[in-house]
């Protein structure tokens, strides 16, 4: 692992002393920053992240899965002014906040509950997700920060897939991939996979065996094969069942005549 060089993190706010009933609430606050996603993968592969969550979680009301969206805190001068991930994921709140759909992530609202994985996809317009992002997730006390940079790596000299854990305030680089989170029960990696006729690579979630969960889609295609498989094994037992009444009546024996009783 490596340890990048950034200034330990302060989980407290910046202004301790900041009356929080002064805070805005969620209703009050912009839901995003406006600032539109740079490539269609920063909005399609956290969605992709968020609806295989469904599928694994879907017994589970204690996790959130942010896209795109706005989170507030109290760890810069001013806390109007969001950080919006790429995606995100909070474990121990409302599934619903109160049965509503979330407009932002309001940390406030949440307990102070920061997100314990947060997800930066890398496009063309850098956007400080290898230092002040880092830095401010730090801050707030992300444990998990996963950077996705698949097309512009060897610009920025970094690799495609690079996973971060925060350790005594500071984050370090971690090895392996698929990157299993212990906190989270869940691993990270990437897949490479058809969606129709168009072939990309993806980020999926993986179990502790490092075997990835599947998607919907797939999940439909492996139950029709596991049918396919049933059905054959019982063509192929039937067939085998079929030569051996062959082979019984060739040595004069009527496998489906019963046997008669004899007198007593």
């Amino acid at each position: 692992m490596s340890l990048l060089n950034l200034e330990p993190a302060n989980p407290e706010p910046a202004n301790p002393e900041q009356d929080r009933q002064s805070l805005p609430t969620s209703d009050e606050l912009p839901c995003s920053d406006d600032t539109p996603v740079d490539n269609e993968d920063q909005n399609f592969l956290p969605n992709f992240l968020l609806f295989l969550l469904e599928l694994i979680w879907r017994d589970r009301l204690d996790w959130y899965f942010g896209v795109d969206m706005a989170i507030y805190h109290t760890t810069s001068t001013n806390p109007r002014v969001p950080v919006v991930p790429d995606g995100f994921l909070s474990l121990g709140i409302e599934r619903r906040k109160q049965g509503k759909s979330r407009k932002s992530y309001v940390m406030w609202e949440e307990d102070d509950i920061a997100p314990i994985l947060t997800l930066e996809m890398v496009s063309h317009t850098p956007g400080g997700e290898y230092d002040k992002k880092m830095r401010l997730y730090a801050r707030l006390g992300v444990t998990y920060y996963i950077i996705y940079n698949p097309e512009f790596w060897q610009r920025d000299q970094h690799q495609p897939f690079e996973a971060y854990k925060l350790v005594d305030g500071v984050y370090q680089r971690q090895p392996g991939e698929p990157f299993w989170m212990p906190e989270i029960g869940l691993g990270m990696g990437r897949h490479t996979r058809w969606f129709g006729r168009v072939e990309r690579e993806v980020l999926y979630w993986f179990g502790p065996d490092q075997q990835r969960y599947l998607a919907a889609d797939e999940r439909v295609i492996a139950a029709d094969q596991r049918a396919i498989a049933a059905e054959h094994q019982v063509e192929q037992a039937r067939s085998q069942l079929e030569q051996l009444q062959a082979q019984l009546r060739g040595l004069g024996i009527e496998p489906n005549h019963p046997e008669p009783k004899s007198e007593q």
